[in-house]
């Protein structure tokens, strides 16, 4: 058996961490990784405290029949990628790659070419991250610079994320 090349070992560690979400739509993990040492992780989850749509049995954004990366305000959870930079000091993300993977809950499937939504995005880059790596398939992958989100600045054209 060949060997897991480093990349897809801590994109497979972002798997494991995302079945720890309690999203009824969608399961994402994130790893934060500098220096060949795991500085962090996050999951979907509501705060602490709060009850997860998993214990309601229901996701409101979806019975309001609410697209694909919008009104993320109703949404009870706080993202992977956020929960993972809370979970972290700053100085150890500086230059830090985020390594995010995301399945559907409904087919187990990995959410290809998805991507971290603008305010995940800000808080990413205001953390200091230098790169996010998103799974696309078990062994496909995505590098994403994320100077080219400072560079390209989303918020002045409109786009969306997941």
């Amino acid at each position: 058996m060949a060997r897991r090349d480093k990349t897809n070992y801590y994109l497979d560690l972002a798997d494991v961490v995302s079945q720890r979400s309690t999203c009824l739509r969608r399961r994402y993990g994130a790893v934060i990784v500098k220096n060949d040492e795991v500085i962090s992780t996050g999951y979907v989850g509501a705060p602490r405290g709060r009850k997860n749509c998993s214990d309601l049995g229901y996701c409101i954004r979806q019975q309001l029949n609410i697209p694909r990366g919008e009104r993320y305000e109703l949404c009870r959870s706080v993202h992977a990628e956020a929960n993972a930079i809370i979970s972290a000091p700053r100085d150890k993300m500086l230059g830090a790659t985020l390594y995010l993977a995301g399945r559907e809950v409904s087919t187990g499937e990995y959410i290809s070419h998805s991507n971290s939504c603008s305010m995940c995005k800000r808080m990413i880059i205001n953390a200091g991250i230098k790169n996010v790596i998103v799974r696309d398939t078990n062994d496909a992958y995505r590098e994403i610079n994320v100077q080219d989100w400072i560079d390209n600045d989303e918020s002045l054209s409109g786009q969306r994320g997941y």
